[in-house]
């Protein structure tokens, strides 16, 4: 039981104010209903009355109606500011739970710059700018120590890691064997052949000897 009516949702002094004004709009709404439905009716018994010849009963069959007129006025007037009072609350509560929110918000942005200590992320930031010039001041203690030819050594050794891993990450290229060479086909030598005026030229010498 108790269990039960602590998960009730609580109705708060406001909510009351607002299903009050609108009993009272939905109460207007139907007296006007039924100033609508009079308004019709007298007007029928004017004409009625006119149709039997009761000039006097028709005139205040209309004064009725006519004064039905004016408290439908009314409460077209009663309406629209129970209407507006209701948005005007309404609107009040929204903004209640606005600033609420910006409260809270407020409050635990509060409590994480409190967790966030500054002295601590001074420190942190100390520590590594401390590091940084550690580091520096080793790469500055080192490269003092080295030569210039050990200097040279080292940006070439660096030159060549660099290029082994460019070369690591470059698509191997497939080895496509060349087709063999057919050997040539040795023509045969022609055998030089003298010219005929020195053949005959030696002829005659070995004829005249």
């Amino acid at each position: 039981m108790g269990q039960s009516s602590s998960n009730q949702v609580k109705i708060t002094p406001q909510d009351r104010s607002i299903l009050d004004l609108k009993l009272q709009r939905d109460k207007l709404k139907q007296y006007q209903k039924r100033i609508e439905g009079v308004l019709a009716r007298e007007r029928e018994i004017a004409k009625e009355q006119l149709a039997l010849g009761n000039k006097d009963r028709a005139l205040i069959a209309l004064r009725q109606r006519k004064y039905q007129e004016t408290l439908l006025s009314q409460t077209d007037s009663q309406l629209e500011t129970l209407q507006k009072l209701v948005s005007s609350i309404e609107f009040s509560l929204v903004e209640k739970d606005v600033l609420f929110g910006l409260k809270q918000g407020s409050a635990v942005l509060k409590e994480i710059n409190k967790e966030m200590d500054l002295n601590m992320v001074e420190q942190l930031m100390s520590d590594t700018a401390e590091g940084i010039a550690y580091q520096e001041e080793v790469s500055a203690l080192l490269s003092s120590k080295i030569s210039a030819a050990d200097e040279e050594d080292v940006l070439a050794e660096l030159a060549s890691l660099q290029a082994e891993q460019v070369q690591s990450k470059l698509p191997s290229v497939p080895v496509v064997p060349l087709p063999e060479r057919q050997p040539a086909v040795e023509e045969p030598a022609q055998e030089e052949q003298e010219p005929e005026p020195e053949r005959q030229a030696e002829r005659r010498q070995a004829i005249l000897a």
